[in-house]
């Protein structure tokens, strides 16, 4: 059935990217287009540039017709029946955008908004790792920590349709400031904004690492004098820490070991709580790979209630960097069947 399903529009709004491509009824993406989200700009502005690209992204896929559905996908929290962004932490200033309403009229078809987290657990359920699993669990790790869950083969909302908040789990009390408000969330130490910024405030503090050579001169500490503000810079990134954790730095190695404890604690909750047969991790930090995995997976093997890490498996996401858009697309193609109904 799935093969027979009309291509469809999916538009993911991320803190950093907006990605953008036309979904066929394989999971398939067809006339991918991105582009920086430069959300300092506002929703308007950036609700146009993201249409332009889906108007393109539709010309490459060859569909004069125009797709059958727009499916949108965006962290929380959001109402998803009224296709309303409320507050998301990631989009400063976005209160109460309609994208919904404005994707379709714009496209002129019906539109679909879900939370990203929860889409790309539709997608990578239905296309992607977690094909023919049951119970299975998605963590994205990327500008913040986002979540969802698949259970008994049926995609979690939750109550008011912003259920699998998994990024904001509990793993160090009176921590680091969450964007959501608490301290000591998973997003405060695993997510690629936090990794960077532990490490901005560790070279403003004065500590020696190899990562000092990604900043500019003007924002490093003076010898004996106090620290300086942390400096408004890009880098190092989450991607800078990484690299320089794995070549022995150790500072780098300090960040990251503290990264991937706070994700092996928080996954093995979480898979005491859902025992499932999978979980899954997508975002951009995931680039890393078998650096970030292979810590993570063993500390759920060992720590986890017994029956349930040997239930569990733990991979990384296979559609990539393109699980938000494939999940945007399989949201579009539930608003077109009476099996996606709500």
């Amino acid at each position: 059935m799935e093969h027979d399903l009309p291509p469809v529009l999916a538009l993911d709004i991320g803190g950093t990217k907006l990605a953008v491509g036309v979904v066929t009824g394989d999971g398939a993406i067809h006339g991918w287009q991105s582009a920086p989200t430069r959300r300092e700009e506002g929703p308007e502005a950036v609700l146009t540039r993201l249409f332009d690209l889906g108007r393109k992204a539709v010309a490459e896929a060859g569909l004069p017709e125009g797709p059958a559905a727009v499916g949108i996908s965006c962290g929380g929290p959001l109402d998803a029946a009224a296709g309303v962004l409320e507050c998301p932490p990631h989009l400063p200033g976005w209160i109460g955008v309609p994208v919904g309403a404005m994707a379709a009229e714009a496209f002129g078809v019906p539109s679909a908004l879900e939370n990203d987290a929860t889409a790309a657990a539709l997608g990578e359920h239905r296309y992607g790792a977690g094909r023919g699993t049951s119970t299975m669990l998605y963590l994205t790790v990327s500008t913040g920590v986002g979540g969802g869950a698949v259970i008994g083969g049926r995609l979690h909302r939750g109550a008011a349709g912003n259920g699998g908040e998994l990024g904001h789990v509990l793993v160090r009390p009176g921590g680091r400031r969450c964007s959501c408000g608490r301290l000591g969330c998973l997003e405060a130490y695993a997510s690629g904004t936090a990794i960077a910024e532990r490490a901005r405030e560790a070279l403003a503090a004065g500590r020696p690492s190899s990562l000092s050579a990604a900043l500019p001169a003007a924002a490093l500490p003076a010898p004996a004098l106090p620290a300086p503000a942390l400096p408004a810079v890009g880098r190092p990134t989450a991607e800078d820490v990484s690299l320089a954790a794995a070549a022995g730095d150790p500072l780098a190695m300090e960040i990251w070991d503290e990264t991937t404890w706070a994700l092996g604690s928080a996954l093995t909750d979480l898979v005491n709580a859902f025992e499932p047969e999978l979980v899954v991790l997508g975002g951009g930090v995931t680039r890393s790979g078998d650096r970030l995995l292979r810590p993570v997976a063993e500390a759920v093997a060992r720590d986890a209630m017994p029956p349930a890490a040997r239930a569990a498996r733990v991979e990384l996401s296979r559609l990539g960097a393109g699980v938000g858009v494939v999940g945007a697309g399989a949201v579009a193609h539930d608003l077109l069947t009476t099996e996606g109904a709500r």
